[in-house]
Order: C-alpha cells, then sequence, then structure tokens
C-alpha cells in the first residue's frame, strides 16, 4: 500500500466510524435492528484499521532491524579489514576481539582472551588515559589511541566497560629520530695532563717525539671512530664526533685512556689524559659547554679519565691511576695572594668541614683560624663544629685548654647562622660535596664561599665558590692548608697548637706518610714542625679508649672476605663506632689476599655508613660513588638513610661486582 493510498484509507475509515455511529444513536430511537447494524458496520471499519495498521507497523519494524542490522555488518567488515591493527579488551584488560591487522601485523596467534600485556608490554591504564603512550614490540613502534565505551544500568551502577585500541604504527618516525640523534655531531676537548711537568728537563728533541706519538695516537683512535682533531694548544685538543661513534667509544670505555699510559715516551711518568665529552646537547654551542663542564670535571677528580656529560648528569670511565703530584707552588702562591685580599675585603670569616669532621677537617679549619687571625688580629674568624658529631675531639678539647685567653675558635652551626651577614667569607675545607657540609643552612645565606680541598671532585661539588683551591693529589687539606699560610705574612708566630691539628691531620690521612704521600707532603709537615709542632703531642690525639680498641677488634674478628674484599659489619651504635670502623678498615688491610675493606656501620635514626679502604689495588672512590658516596681512591666512604645492615651489604657487594667487571 502506498503512501498516499494509506492516508486516504485512514481517513476514509475514521469518518466511516463516526459516521456509523452517529447514525446508529440517532436511529436507535426509530429502529432499534438498524441500530444495531450501523454499530456492527462501525466495529468491522475499525477492526480492520487496527489490522492493516498492525501490519504496517510490523512492516516498519522489519525495515529498521533490516536496515540496522546491514548497517552494522558494514562498520564490523569495515574494521576488521581497517588497514591499523585495533583491539577491544574489557576492564581487566582480556582481548575479547582484535581485526585482521592486529593479528598481521602485531600477534600473529590467537588472541581471544589473552591478557594483552602478555602479548605486549604496555600500562594500559596509562594507554585509556594517554592518548599519545608509544609502545615497542619486537621491530615495530606504535602509537595507541584509545576509546572506552561504559555502559551502566537505572541506578548508574557500571556493568561492563569495553575499550577499543588503535595502533599506530610509527617505526619510520622513531627510525629516522634514533638516526638523526646518531649522526648528531658532539664536542670532544682533550688535555694533556701536568704538561708542564711531563716535558720539564727533557730535551727538545725528545719533547717532539713525545708529542708526536700522542698526537699520533689520538690521530688515530679519531679516525676508527670518523671524527675529526685539531690542535687548540700544546696540551689541548678540540674534536667532533657523532654520537653513534662515542657510544662506540663509551662501548669500549674509552681504551685510548690506558692506550696513552702505555706510550713509552716518559721515563719520569706515564702520560695521561683527561677527555670531556658533550653528548646529547641541542647544539654545537650547548655540547662545547658540556665538554668543557665535562674536561672540569675530569681534571677535578684527578685526570686520567673521561667525563661525559648528558642532559642528566656524567657518566665516568677511567681514573684508575693516583694524581700526579705538581711540583712547582706557582698556584699555591697565587690562591694564597687571593684568599688574603678575600679575607681583607671581608668583615668576618667562619670555616666549615664535612659533617661527622675528623682529624683532617678540624686539623685544617683550625690551623686556617689561627693563621688568619695572626693575617688580621682585628677579625672575627670562627670555625663551626656540631661537637657532639666529631671524631676530632681530641683537637677541640687541646685547643679550647691552650687558647684560654682567645676568643673561642670553634662555634656551633646555630651560633654560625645567627652570626653571618652579607660581608662575611665562609672558607669551606676538605670537602666539595654540597650534601656533607657541616651546616648546609650556612652555605645557602653565604654570599663569598672559597673552597680549599684535595677529594676528587664530585658531581654536586659547590659550583659558586669565587676561590676554589682544588688538588687532588694532595695527600689531606690539611697539607694544603698549610701550604697556603706559608706565604701569609707574620706567620711564623703561629701558636704550636694550630700546627699540631694541621699535622695531625696530615698523618691522620696519610696513615703516618705511608698512603698517598708525596715530595710536598713531607715539605708541609717540616713546615709545621718548623712552627713547633710536636710529633709526640700529636700522636697522643689518636689515642683510644678501651671501648674503641675493643670495638675495632670486634670488626676485624668479624669480616670476611669477597673478591679479595674484606667486609665487615656492626649494628651496635656505640658512640666508638665510628673511630673504631675507620681503624678497623685500615687494620683490615694488612690481611693477606685483601684489596680492599669496607666497615658497615650503623650511626642511629636509620642512617648506614660505610668506610672504605684500599692500598691502590682497587679504587675504592669509584666503588663508593655507585653508592651515592666518594672520597679518595684509597679512602672513600658513604651513607645511606632508612636501609638495613643487610640491605647495605648487598648493594656493596653488587657495587663491588660492577667495578671488577668493568676492570676486568
Amino acid at each position: 500500500m502506498t503512501g498516499k493510498r494509506w492516508a486516504a484509507f485512514k481517513i476514509v475509515s475514521l469518518l466511516l466510524v463516526v459516521v456509523s455511529l452517529a447514525s446508529a444513536f440517532a436511529v436507535s430511537e426509530v429502529n432499534e435492528m438498524m441500530f444495531w447494524t450501523l454499530l456492527c458496520i462501525t466495529a468491522l471499519t475499525a477492526l480492520a484499521y487496527l489490522v492493516l495498521f498492525s501490519a504496517s507497523q510490523k512492516n516498519l519494524h522489519q525495515f529498521v532491524t533490516e536496515m540496522e542490522s546491514q548497517l552494522n555488518l558494514t562498520e564490523r567488515d569495515s574494521l576488521y579489514k581497517f588497514p591499523a591493527p585495533a583491539i577491544i579488551v574489557d576492564s581487566e584488560g582480556i582481548v575479547i576481539w582484535y581485526n585482521l591487522a592486529f593479528s598481521e601485523q602485531v600477534y600473529g596467534g590467537d588472541a581471544f582472551g589473552v591478557p594483552l600485556n602478555k602479548i605486549i608490554e604496555i600500562d594500559l591504564e596509562k594507554a585509556m588515559s594517554n592518548k599519545n603512550t608509544t609502545v615497542d614490540y619486537q621491530t615495530s613502534h606504535f602509537k595507541i589511541s584509545a576509546v572506552t565505551t561504559e555502559k551502566r544500568d537505572s541506578d548508574s551502577e557500571l556493568i561492563s566497560n569495553l575499550t577499543l585500541l588503535y595502533f599506530e604504527d610509527i617505526s619510520d618516525y622513531i627510525n629516522l629520530e634514533n638516526e638523526m640523534n646518531n649522526i648528531r655531531p658532539s664536542i670532544m676537548l682533550i688535555s694533556i695532563d701536568d704538561y708542564e711537568d711531563l716535558l720539564s728537563g727533557e730535551k727538545d728533541s725528545e719533547k717532539s717525539h713525545m708529542l708526536i706519538q700522542i698526537e699520533k695516537l689520538l690521530e688515530t683512535y679519531l679516525e676508527e671512530h670518523n671524527g675529526i682533531m685539531r690542535k687548540i694548544a700544546n696540551d689541548k685538543f678540540f674534536a667532533v664526533i657523532e654520537d653513534r661513534y662515542i657510544q662506540s667509544m663509551i662501548d669500549d670505555k674509552f681504551k685510548v685512556i690506558e692506550d696513552v699510559r702505555n706510550l713509552p715516551v716518559s721515563s719520569k711518568t706515564p702520560v695521561t689524559l683527561s677527555i670531556g665529552v658533550g653528548m646529547g646537547a641541542s647544539d654545537l654551542a650547548e655540547s662545547e659547554q658540556f665538554a668543557k663542564q665535562s674536561l672540569e670535571m675530569a681534571q677535578g677528580r684527578g685526570g686520567d679519565q673521561v667525563a661525559v656529560k648528558r642532559e642528566n648528569g656524567y657518566d665516568f670511565f677511567g681514573g684508575v691511576s693516583s694524581g700526579i703530584e705538581k711540583h712547582t707552588k706557582v698556584k699555591t702562591r697565587i690562591v694564597a695572594t687571593a684568599l688574603s685580599d678575600l679575607i681583607n675585603s671581608s668583615t668576618s670569616v667562619l670555616i666549615m668541614g664535612h659533617r661527622n669532621g675528623d682529624m683532617d677537617s678540624i686539623g685544617a679549619g683550625a690551623g686556617l683560624c689561627g693563621a688568619i687571625r695572626i693575617l688580621n688580629p682585628e677579625m672575627d674568624v670562627r670555625m663551626v663544629v656540631d661537637a657532639e658529631h666529631t671524631m676530632a675531639y681530641p683537637i677541640i678539647e687541646r685547643l679550647n685548654e691552650n687558647l684560654t685567653d682567645e676568643e673561642p675558635v670553634f662555634i656551633t652551626p646555630q651560633e654560625a647562622i645567627e652570626k653571618i651577614d652579607g660581608n662575611t667569607l665562609l672558607i669551606i675545607v676538605d670537602t666539595n660535596n654540597k650534601d656533607i657540609l657541616e651546616c648546609p643552612e650556612l652555605y645557602a645565606m653565604a654570599k663569598q664561599v672559597a673552597v680549599i680541598d684535595h677529594h676528587r671532585q664530585v658531581v654536586n661539588y659547590i659550583d659558586n665558590a669565587v676561590l676554589f683551591h682544588h688538588e687532588p693529589y694532595a695527600s689531606s687539606a690539611s697539607e694544603m692548608t698549610a701550604e697556603l699560610i706559608q706565604y701569609f705574612p707574620g706567620i711564623d708566630k703561629l701558636q704550636s697548637y694550630y700546627a699540631d691539628s694541621m699535622l695531625a691531620g696530615i698523618m691522620l690521612d696519610t696513615k703516618d706518610f705511608v698512603m698517598r704521600t708525596g715530595v710536598r707532603t713531607f715539605e708541609a709537615a717540616a713546615f709545621l714542625r718548623k712552627l713547633g709542632a710536636d710529633m709526640v703531642a700529636v700522636k697522643g690525639l689518636f689515642a683510644n679508649t678501651m671501648s674503641c680498641m675493643q670495638k675495632r677488634s670486634q670488626l676485624v674478628a668479624s669480616a670476611e672476605i669477597y673478591n679479595r674484599c674484606a667486609i665487615a659489619m656492626d649494628g651496635s651504635e656505640d658512640e666508638s663506632i665510628r673511630v673504631a670502623s675507620a681503624q678497623a678498615a685500615d687494620e683490615l688491610l694488612h690481611v693477606v689476599g685483601v684489596d680492599a675493606s669496607f666497615v658497615i656501620f650503623s650511626t642511629g635514626n636509620g642512617g648506614i655508613n660505610i668506610s672504605a679502604r684500599s692500598m691502590g689495588a682497587l679504587n675504592v672512590q669509584l666503588i663508593m660513588e655507585k653508592l651515592g658516596g666518594g672520597g679518595h681512591q684509597t679512602m672513600a666512604a658513604a651513607q645511606f638513610k632508612d636501609i638495613s645492615l643487610s640491605e647495605a651489604k648487598v648493594q656493596l657487594v653488587n657495587a663491588i661486582d660492577e667495578f671488577i667487571a668493568t676492570i676486568s
């Protein structure tokens, strides 16, 4: 039935019903038979209308249903044959549907009912909330977009949660980005360590031969990695090399460092290099800046190593040899003059070492304090010390007893914070690490900072010092201080108690002139002896209590040997544990077959410390750096928070294994 006919039929039928009803009621009083006849006609007409209307509605529903079925079939077929991989997962990440492209490009097996994270490594929650999630599968890279559909009942309760994930193959873009990163050029700066001392006393022909051998080795090494090199000074070279070849240098741990060291060109000392690499910079200018910072870091850590600066920090390679002592004292004299000028231009001076100060830190600071008081008698000069947490209390006690007529040398960190102002010079001794200062708040308040330190430079070093006197080859900060104050006028008036303090610091760090001693170490000791330092009195500063000696013996007795390393532990939190641990670490080096010693001890309040020592066979500084600490090749330490002794030991053993793997 057409639309027009159906409309006409409806109108006629309705009119017929109305007319029939009206006629029936009109004749009902005249002729009862005619009333019932008209009423029957009306009923039949209404019934016919209802039947035809019902039939038309049935056809309409059937049409709509078939139409919907055909539409869904088309959509499903299009999605199934869609060229990009797509899947549907439920709220638990189970695959309930996937298209043909997913089975061809991503997963060839039957994925129905399989958790998605077992097919491809993906954070499903992140993928559902982030339209730009990228995942890797075998050699391909995909960007994932998610569409989530939720079905709820009449009470808004969640019935089902389905997510459609589209996989966009971005492998070409990723590969292109990787290729661009690989061919990006980076700057490398190379410096010959101690160039002047290395060539001093050599004949001109021997000097030329030595430099030719070094340059030839460097040129060959860089040519092997498609780099170019230019000489910019007698002892410095500038190189440009692609990042992918720098990565290959990293893989072979910059073997050029060892090759140069093995050159038979110097009869006095081996040739060593310091190399700074600026990698991952946004442009060449930034790469050069990175390279300069890396070179400074490599030289500050003693040279004979490579520092690679990236956006997120430094990587170090080499550094297995000791620093070479410089015989010239020109730099020391220049630094002493600059320090004198800084002192005289300030209204007060505060001297500070590292936390839990030892005899070197306290001795160097106390000696410098006495020298400045002679240089400028009117100046207020103090050393900041937390007397409750120090291993050098004998020095503090000795000075307090003998300098009764003068202003006290030592003040607490809180007193120093109240005293500091804009014209105060803060001198930091025996550390360059911001994280282990005696009072970090004091450092943050200081406007002028000077640093005197012999430890190898750490990544988080004090970088805002107006004077940074750093000699990693020196035996101790006390040695460096003794050299500097020789150039202060009137220094021969320095009281012997200050000289005793500095000599005690030298003796501590050199193990009574056995470790890390050079010509300048003995010269500094001789200068202090000339000022009246008493060896017997200094030796008395190292006297131990009976409990300390017993604790040291217990630590030595409990040590175990692992990979030629002696490891001892103590969790007693004894008052003498800091001193006993250092002495036990020294004593363990005398055991046959031990190249390094480590003592792990508890400091209370969840703190764990490690004292590390070696005779030079193993670089304990590099091992401690893996644990967040640092120090010297033969003396280093690390600190932990909120871990147990056993956990600290596990980390130490892993660090030892990693270090040995790098040198083997």
